[in-house]
Order: C-alpha cells, then structure tokens, then sequence
C-alpha cells in the first residue's frame, strides 16, 4: 500500500512508518511546513520516499493520512484527486481542541468519504466529529529500551516553545517545581526560559537535543514531570515510561488513562506534587520501582505493535 502523508509530527510518524506500506512524504525545495519531507534528526527506514508536489499527480496512491484542514486543499491539488471522494482518506487529529470546548467542531466534521481517527479517547470526546465515522487509535512508541539510571537529582520536563505557550504547557508552574528539584527542560525554544520565569540559572537549565540524544539525557534524570494543562497525550510522557522514568504529572485530559497507580504521582494539586517530586529525589529505590511499574504500564498499553495492527485493521477497512 502506498499511503500519502505529511511530515507534521515526527515521534507519532516515526512510529506510524513502521509498517509494512511504502510512505510518501511531500518534499519543497525549502523544506517548509508542507513539505518538510523524510526526517533528519529522526530514524526512518527506507520505505519513507519523498517526492515534490510536481511528481505526485502521476504517483499510485492507495490512501491519504490527512493531518491539517488544509491539507485537503493541498491533496486534491497536488493529486487532483479529492480526498474521501477519487481517493480513500482517514484525517488523523493528534490535538484536543482550542476554543468553544467542547461545542468545537471538528474541520473533517460531515466531510462526506473521509474517517476521523483520534489519538486518545479524550480528544474524541472533546472534539464535534458531526457525522463522520469516528475511531480511536492510540499511540504507539518505538521502545528506547529501559535506560533510566536516575543518576542526576534532577526533574526532567519536555515541552516545545514553552514561552510562547504559557498556560497551556504549564509553563507558569515550572517556578513551584524549580523550588522542588533543580530542572532541565529539554524542547524547541527553551532558550531563556529561566530569565522569563524568574528562577536563577541552577534551578532550570534549557537543552535543545536531537532526538537521537534526547533519551539517554531524559534516563539520567532522577524523575520526569509532566506539567502541561492542555494536550492530547504528550509522547514524550510515554517515552519517559518507556525508558523506565517515575512521573509526576497534572491529571489533565488522557493522563490518568495512561499512568497508572504507582507508577509516579498524578494529581491537580501542585503542593502534592511538587511534594512527590521531593521525595522521589530523595529516594532512588522508590523512582526505580515507579519507573519499572511506568515502563511495564507503557509497553502494555503503548507498544509499537499493538499500534501497526490498530492502523493496519482501520487502513484496509478504508480501503476496501
């Protein structure tokens, strides 16, 4: 099967491209957002090709992965076929939605041929699908393998362009776990981030990492927190479990779904919190039990497999 899509979101692509299909990702001369194509600073195997929007008109394609509203303009340009109607098409929402939650309507909302898939079971429930068939394919991770040492009492954070997004990422309750533990944000755009917040340089330090690198610096840390009020369910949560990091988490959308008891601390309260991220710093044999419950949880519930077969079932179903 040869399935168009954008590259939009690396770690959910890098896990999607797995799979036995052939994968084809729109390419421009200026690798901007629409044709960004095969990833560089993540690993994809060779059945990702990349073609320019020229060459797509004459390319087999077997289903489209629609991912932005836009891109139904794009794919029934650049193919001049329309998604859901001359070519098979499932839009993929990574998000919850923004705005008149939970009235928002969703862009792929009625759009005749075409099904909408989710990532988690909150998005679906949050989202105004109208009458487009509607499914849940939760995520999946390419195991990094258990790496956690725990070695630096430090709390690890990952979250892209943190200023910018402010309450949504909790970015203004990074100050409380700062008192906490000393913190390393590792993201897009973190540069600064302690002057913004007020906090001396030793309480939070910013790193900018390839993907390549950014595990084995998350393993080092004695302990991940999940500070973000508002998302779908962050991948790199996941990836902390898999590694076999104890997490600290606000119980917000999809949270409490995917960490379970003992396997960290998951609450609204910040004080209970930030208590937790004391006392798993004080404590290494405990971190190492909560990651080795969070890693165990991770791999049973977000395992690679368990994902190819969910999109392998709901790819033929589209097809058909």
């Amino acid at each position: 099967m040869r399935i168009l899509l954008w590259h939009v979101h690396g770690s959910w692509t890098t896990a999607f491209v797995q799979g036995p299909h052939t994968y084809v990702v729109p390419v421009t001369p200026d690798r901007g957002p629409d044709g960004l194509g095969r990833a560089r600073t993540f690993d994809w195997p060779d059945s990702v090709v990349e073609l320019p929007p020229e060459r797509l008109r004459d390319t087999d394609i077997d289903v489209v992965v629609l991912q932005r509203a836009h891109e139904l303009t794009l794919a029934e340009r650049w193919l001049g076929r329309r998604p859901g109607r001359d070519v098979p098409a499932v839009y993929l929402e990574h998000n919850a939605p923004h705005g008149d939650v939970p009235d928002t309507r969703h862009p792929a909302a009625d759009l005749p041929g075409v099904t909408l898939c989710h990532v988690t079971h909150f998005n679906r429930l949050m989202w105004d699908g109208g009458s487009t068939p509607t499914t849940v394919i939760e995520h999946g991770i390419v195991d990094p393998g258990p790496r956690w040492t725990g070695e630096l009492p430090h709390a690890a954070v990952v979250v892209n362009e943190p200023v910018r997004r402010g309450r949504t990422t909790g970015t203004d309750l990074l100050p409380a776990f700062a008192e906490a533990a000393p913190l390393d944000v590792f993201g897009m755009g973190t540069e600064g981030l302690a002057d913004h917040l007020g906090v001396p340089q030793d309480r939070c330090r910013s790193h900018e990492l390839a993907q390549r690198d950014l595990h084995a610096a998350l393993a080092r840390r004695r302990v991940y927190v999940h500070p973000v009020r508002w998302t779908s369910l962050g991948l790199s949560l996941l990836e902390a479990m898999h590694l076999g990091m104890p997490v600290v988490a606000l119980a917000t959308t999809e949270v409490r779904e995917a960490v379970p008891e003992g396997a960290g601390v998951v609450s609204n309260r910040v004080d209970v919190l930030t208590d937790a991220v004391r006392e798993l710093l004080a404590d290494p044999l405990r971190a190492r039990a909560a990651g080795e419950k969070a890693r165990a949880a991770a791999l049973a519930h977000y395992g690679l497999s368990r994902f190819l077969d969910d999109w392998e079932r709901l790819l033929k179903e589209v097809t058909r």
